[in-house]
């Protein structure tokens, strides 16, 4: 009896093509945008070049993540196979498409239908095996799926209306949405890589009535982003973000062992998680009117928050589910320093040296997932070393 022909490794599962395509996109549109910043480009993406690197920086970059996570993460939650083969490299292909188009300039009626149908796309091929299981649990998980895909919506329109306010909204919500799934995300992986790296006997054991608070309170900030009164100064709303960035801190204490230090792979979750409980205290203090600026507090997160915990996250994924020891190759270490060291360049040198702090940023930034690019990227194309599926 013959049996089916596998499909080429990189299509094998979900976080494969998906960790490839973002983190090149990651290290090649950071230097783009420095580059089209400082004049040195002579064309325009859709929307001209501050558009687009908001958008891609979540959509593109954040979003090819995401899916590469959830589309495994899915498969071992409920046990229905995911998306392999040619329905993986379809939804991979469709993902590649916008980013082109929106960087070609290609015209509306091309782009359009690309951006739009991606995360519905993705909602439906986790929906179907979440529903199929009945697993009500990770519900959330497919409604924040469903709310990006309105963000996303709402930046197209702005696109096509020219209205920078509305596409705006829809980038900062998709930003805090963002959030929303990395305090899921992490208050599950990050006690259970802790136990597992460390050799502890149990992992912190998690509190539910905390993390409904901070799952709430990051998609109820998504929606006052959606309808625009949290991009304005607010007082009310420092209360919510102190109360958030205060309950990020008291899992990320509860969590804490010193054995962190002695392994990257868990320093670098813990310190990213960090950036995401400061950037809401510094959300909090812009709103108070201190301080902090809106473009800090927001880059605290996207660059801390968002994409340092990012890279340490597809750092430590890509080597359990390809059967390798789960021990990152020495230059993550540097790619690790460097991601943290592009949040204080980002975010507080400008204040001295805007060009300096940009480029430091930005070189720091292209460094890191340069890193990841150059030693994951082989073994996340090549099967399995022990043989084993996906």
């Amino acid at each position: 009896m013959q049996t089916a022909a596998l499909p080429p490794a990189l299509f094998r599962l979900g976080f494969r093509p998906f960790f490839v395509g973002g983190a090149a996109l990651a290290a090649i549109a950071i230097l783009l945008w420095i580059t089209a910043l400082t004049g040195h480009l002579d064309w325009q993406p859709a929307g001209g070049w501050l558009a687009w690197h908001r958008h891609e920086m979540l959509f593109g970059f954040a979003g090819a993540i995401i899916a590469g996570f959830l589309l495994t993460a899915v498969q071992n939650w409920t046990g229905v196979p995911g998306l392999r083969g040619n329905a993986l490299m379809a939804l991979a292909a469709l993902w590649l498409a916008a980013r082109l188009a929106w960087l070609s300039d290609a015209p509306l009626w091309l782009l359009l239908p690309l951006e739009l149908a991606f995360f519905p796309a993705l909602a439906l091929a986790i929906g179907y095996s979440l529903i199929k299981v009945r697993q009500r649990r990770n519900y959330p998980v497919l409604a924040i799926i469903m709310l990006l895909a309105v963000a996303n919506l709402l930046v197209m329109l702005g696109l096509a209306q020219g209205s920078h306010s509305l596409s705006r909204q829809g980038d900062q919500g998709a930003l805090w949405l963002i959030a929303a799934l990395i305090g899921i995300v992490g208050g599950r992986v990050i006690p259970f890589f802790t136990r597992n790296g460390l050799g502890l006997s149990a992992a912190v054991e998690p509190l539910p009535w905390l993390d409904n608070l901070l799952l709430a309170g990051s998609v109820l900030i998504a929606l006052l982003m959606f309808a625009g009164p949290a991009l304005y100064q607010t007082p009310w709303l420092a209360l919510l973000f102190l109360v958030l960035g205060l309950g990020h801190l008291f899992r990320l204490i509860r969590w804490y062992n010193h054995g962190i230090w002695r392994a990257p792979l868990l320093w670098s979750l813990h310190l990213g998680y960090a950036w995401l409980a400061l950037a809401c205290l510094a959300m909090a203090s812009w709103h108070a009117g201190w301080l902090m600026t809106f473009s800090q507090a927001t880059h605290l997160l996207a660059v801390g928050g968002m994409s340092a915990i990012i890279l340490a996250m597809i750092a430590r994924v890509s080597l359990g589910h390809t059967g390798r020891p789960l021990v990152a190759p020495p230059a993550m270490s540097v790619a690790f320093v460097l991601i943290n060291l592009a949040v204080p360049l980002r975010v507080w040198l400008p204040e001295y040296n805007v060009m300096a702090g940009l480029w430091l940023a930005a070189a720091a930034w292209t460094l890191a997932f340069g890193l990841f690019v150059w030693h994951y990227t082989p073994m996340l194309c090549r099967p399995r070393p022990d043989g084993g599926p996906g």
